[in-house]
C-alpha cells in the first residue's frame, strides 16, 4: 500500500535558502571555490563568555531535561530583556523558550490556526513564513510591499486585506530580506488599523532587533500600541545578536492563554530546548553587551562597502537597507540578457543560478521571498570575501550581452 504524505506537507516548498546551501556544498565537494552570500548567519564566533557558560554547564552536569517552557532563570532573563529594552510589562510566566525562533513561530501558528484561517504576510518575507502557515492548515495572504513603500506594509494596504477569516499578521522588523525597519509612526499607524479588528493577532518577529543602522531607534508593535499587547506575540532569539545560530534558542512573550497553548504543543513535540544552550543563552542575555555594539558597527561598515562595490554592477539597483545584514537588489535590467556561457536570464532564479555556476558566488533569488525580480545578498562575511564576491558579481553583470 503506497504511503500518502500529509497534504499540507505535500503542498509546502522546501526552504530556498537551504536548497542553495545544499548546492553550494555539492559544488564545493566537486572542488569548486564558492563564496556563499546566501546564509543568514553572522560569521563571528559566539562571544567567549557565552561559549564558556555552555562548557561550564556541561562540566557542572547541567545535561538533563528542563521544564518544557525553559529554565525559569532564562525565562526571567527574557522577561527582563523585554522590560528593559522594549518597555513591555512582562512576567516571566508569560514567556516561552524554544529550539530557535522558527519553533516559536511554528508553535504559535500550529496552536491557533484552523483550516481556512488566513495569515497576512507582507512581501518580501522570510521564506518560511508562508510555508509554516500552510503546514499548519492556514492560508497565507501575501501583500506585495515594493520599493515604493520601502518594502514595508502601509496602514492602507493592511486595512484593505483584513477579512473575517484573518487570524494573524506577521511583522518582521528589521526585515529579512530587505533590511527595512519600521518607524514608531509606521507601527502606530498599523496599530490603529489593528485596534479596529479585534479578531486579528500579530506575530512580531524582532530577531534582527540589534542589527539596526544609521542611529535609528528600534520599536516593536506592543511597545508603541500597548492596547494591542494582549493580541501580540513578540519573539526574539540569540541567533543573530550573539552569533549563536547553531545553539538554537528563541524566546517569546505574549498573552498567557497563547503561551500556555504553545507550551502544551511544545511538550508533545520537542519538550524543553537543549539545557546547555539555555545556560549559554542565559549568559548572553545577562552578560556584557559590547559584542552587540561592535557587530552593529562592523555590519554597517560592510553594508556601506557592499553598496559601494555593487554600484559598479550594470543592471543592479540597490536600496539602502536600514538593518539586518542583507542587500535586496533589483535585477530587472538583467532579465533577457545572455551570460558568457549562453544562459538566457529569464528570471531572478536564473540570475542566481548563473552566478553560482559561472561566477562561483551563491545568492538567493528574491522571488523565493515573495518579490521578484530581486536577489538577496547576505553580507555576513569578512571584508576580503565580500570584496571578491562583489567583484565577481560586477564582472558577471558586465559580461552579459543582449539576446
Amino acid at each position: 500500500m503506497p504511503v500518502t504524505l500529509n497534504r499540507f506537507l505535500q503542498a509546502a516548498r522546501p526552504s530556498a535558502t537551504y536548497e542553495v546551501m545544499d548546492r553550494v556544498a555539492a559544488r564545493r565537494a566537486e572542488g569548486a571555490s564558492i563564496i556563499s552570500l546566501s546564509s543568514g548567519e553572522p560569521d563571528f564566533d559566539t562571544p567567549p563568555h557565552v561559549s564558556e557558560a555552555g562548557i561550564a554547564a556541561i562540566k557542572a552536569g547541567h545535561t538533563r531535561y528542563t521544564q518544557v517552557a525553559g529554565l525559569q532563570q532564562l525565562r526571567e532573563a527574557a522577561a527582563e530583556k523585554f522590560q528593559r529594552e522594549n518597555g513591555l510589562q512582562v512576567d516571566w510566566r508569560n514567556t516561552l523558550v524554544s529550539r530557535g525562533g522558527k519553533q516559536v513561530i511554528f508553535n504559535a501558528l500550529a496552536a491557533t490556526l484552523n483550516e481556512g484561517d488566513q495569515v497576512i504576510v507582507p512581501a518580501p518575507y522570510w521564506v518560511s513564513y508562508p510555508e509554516i502557515v500552510q503546514l499548519c492548515g492556514g492560508e497565507p495572504v501575501i501583500v506585495p510591499c515594493t520599493a515604493h513603500s520601502n518594502f514595508k506594509l502601509t496602514a492602507e494596504a493592511l486595512e484593505a486585506v483584513i477579512g473575517p477569516r484573518t487570524r494573524w499578521l506577521i511583522l518582521n522588523s528589521p526585515s529579512n530580506p530587505s533590511g527595512a525597519v519600521y518607524s514608531r509612526e509606521e507601527l502606530e499607524a498599523l496599530g490603529q488599523v489593528l485596534l479596529r479588528h479585534e479578531h486579528v493577532m500579530v506575530l512580531s518577529d524582532d530577531i534582527y532587533e540589534h542589527l539596526i543602522f544609521d542611529d535609528l531607534e528600534f520599536f516593536t508593535l506592543a511597545q508603541v500600541t500597548p492596547l494591542l499587547a494582549e493580541r501580540v506575540l513578540t519573539m526574539n532569539g540569540v541567533s543573530k545578536a550573539y552569533a549563536m545560530t547553531g545553539w538554537r534558542i528563541g524566546y517569546a512573550t505574549g498573552p498567557a492563554w497563547l503561551i500556555k497553548a504553545m507550551e502544551k504543543l511544545q511538550g508533545q513535540q520537542t519538550s524543553g530546548p537543549c539545557t546547555i544552550s539555555q545556560r549559554a543563552a542565559l549568559a548572553a542575555l545577562t552578560g556584557p553587551k559590547d559584542f552587540i555594539r561592535l557587530s552593529r558597527v562592523i555590519f554597517q561598515q560592510r553594508r556601506d562597502q557592499v553598496l559601494k562595490w555593487l554600484a559598479d554592477a550594470p543592471g543592479l539597483r540597490c536600496e539602502v537597507p536600514q538593518g539586518a545584514f542583507y542587500v535586496f537588489a533589483c535585477c530587472a535590467e538583467l532579465l533577457g540578457k545572455v551570460t558568457p556561457k549562453g544562459t538566457v536570464l529569464r528570471s531572478d532564479e536564473d540570475v542566481v543560478n548563473a552566478l553560482l555556476d559561472e561566477a562561483d558566488v551563491a545568492l538567493v533569488h528574491g522571488s523565493a521571498f515573495g518579490l521578484g525580480p530581486y536577489i538577496r545578498i547576505a553580507y555576513a562575511l569578512n571584508d576580503d570575501s565580500l570584496h571578491q564576491a562583489c567583484d565577481a558579481i560586477v564582472r558577471f553583470c558586465c559580461a552579459l550581452r543582449s539576446a
